[in-house]
């Protein structure tokens, strides 16, 4: 049983590859990234806002701030439990998630963006190249608001 930090998260499980140790030998801190983009891609398809729909509207969320805590180290062939919320939605032009993941064998938490998570922002952007003279940040879709809560 894991001891996620919040209720209601949403989660994926994940197998930790070789390419993801470092020569450390444990999970490279980028890495951790990562899965943070993975599980955010995961819910937002869950919520029904995935890549379709953004290329459809020429619109996304991307990373504007990332703050977080290495807490243990995770190792190859090790199950990661990944989970995330939506913490603060403005129903504007930015959301903020917070992440955890935790060793499934033992229920320790090894990396947690908390407590600034991760904001994200909606932007304009030709998704088919995203040049940067076309990424600016816009208010979300009306449609869109409330199913990031």
């Amino acid at each position: 049983m894991i001891n996620w930090d919040l209720p209601n998260v949403h989660e994926l499980t994940v197998t930790v590859p070789a390419e993801a140790i470092d020569v450390m030998g444990h999970v490279n801190n980028t890495e951790y990234l990562r899965f943070m983009e993975q599980i955010a891609w995961h819910h937002t398809t869950e919520l029904g806002l995935g890549w379709d729909l953004y290329q459809k509207l020429n619109r996304g969320m991307v990373a504007r701030h990332t703050e977080v805590d290495y807490l243990a180290p995770a190792f190859e062939g090790e199950n990661l439990k990944i989970g995330t919320w939506i913490v603060q939605n403005d129903e504007r032009i930015s959301i903020t998630r917070r992440y955890q993941i935790v060793r499934e064998s033992d229920g320790r938490t090894c990396f947690a963006a908390v407590p600034a998570g991760c904001v994200w922002r909606w932007i304009l952007a030709s998704l088919a190249a995203c040049p940067r003279s076309s990424s600016r940040v816009i208010r979300l879709p009306l449609t869109n608001r409330k199913r990031y809560e």
